[in-house]
């Protein structure tokens, strides 16, 4: 498969994530390997329920559509800390699913994070949130997929899937796309100083954060579609509010990214207006926001900056 274009997007994405494995990784944390893989053979020709990030995932490749096979849009990896033999149910289901994804690591217990960049990904999706930071320690946009409340109990207000068929992206500005050294000013010194820092550098262009590159990637992937007819859609969602919100445009500008909309939310909360945007996953890197997020759309913990110290 020939996937050396610069348009080409490319997301690593681990099997818990994509579907619900939380009963059998309940009983792998309480009775070993043997009793996990006894499980997952017994019932390979069960069909996975859908994960938290299966709807991304399947609008995703569903942008592939009208291209050679050899020269897909977006590319989807699946890596899992299964082994080929406990993995076989997994690739069941994905075959039963149709997912175009054909490309997969299974590691039998050992980290799957190290094949993130031999694969070129620029996404990867984990519910493992060592796997996540190990990511982001080397240059991948990462973030936690929560599938779980606190305690392994399945959440059943965790929505999977939107009402569209447009592909909708939604991302916090500070620590995500941007770097954190305004947000740090706020953390340690107020949201008076963090007033003033932005004040005084409107036209200083802010530092690109983890997802900067995503971000790119993302745009890149837009402009194979009409901007008046385009199958993907992103928001920023912000805890911002004017007179800070001049730098992010300005910054924005200069990266010559393009975001469809923008929400300066001045610290509302964002789950309703996630909900109202119809965001497929929403990526944070505050705890408190994905807690909220979640109630109302799929979201992704992106554990950086000095929130995450």
């Amino acid at each position: 498969m020939n996937v050396e274009s610069s348009d080409h997007l490319v997301v690593a994405i681990t099997a818990r994530a994509l579907f619900d494995l939380e009963e059998g990784h309940a009983l792998f944390e309480r009775d070993g390997v043997q009793a996990y893989a006894d499980f997952q053979r017994a019932r390979e020709d069960d069909v996975l329920p859908q994960g938290i990030a299966f709807p991304l995932v399947r609008k995703l490749l569903a942008l592939n559509v009208g291209t050679a096979s050899d020269a897909p849009r977006v590319e989807v990896i699946l890596l899992s800390r299964n082994s080929s033999d406990t993995g076989l149910r997994i690739f069941n289901s994905i075959e039963h699913y149709k997912l175009g994804i054909v490309r997969a690591v299974f590691t039998a217990g050992a980290p799957t994070d190290p094949y993130i960049r031999p694969f070129g990904a620029q996404l990867f999706l984990s519910a493992n949130p060592a796997s996540v930071r190990r990511a982001l320690e080397h240059g991948v946009a990462a973030a936690t997929i929560l599938t779980t409340r606190m305690g392994g109990v399945p959440d059943p207000e965790i929505p999977i899937r939107q009402d569209h068929d447009q592909l909708r992206i939604a991302f916090d500005g500070d620590a995500v796309i941007f770097g954190d050294e305004s947000q740090r000013i706020s953390t340690e010194q107020g949201l008076a100083a963090f007033s003033r820092n932005e004040a005084a550098h409107a036209h200083t262009l802010l530092s690109g954060g983890p997802f900067k590159g995503f971000l790119a990637a993302l745009h890149r992937l837009q402009r194979a579609f009409p901007a008046e007819d385009s199958p993907i859609r992103t928001a920023l969602v912000t805890a911002r509010s004017a007179p800070a919100h001049k730098r992010v445009i300005l910054t924005l500008r200069e990266w010559g990214v393009r975001l469809d909309e923008a929400l300066f939310l001045g610290g509302r909360d964002k789950g309703p207006f996630l909900q109202a945007f119809g965001a497929d996953i929403f990526f944070d890197d505050s705890l408190d926001n994905i807690t909220s997020a979640r109630r109302h759309v799929a979201a992704g913990h992106v554990p950086h900056g000095v929130s995450n110290e």
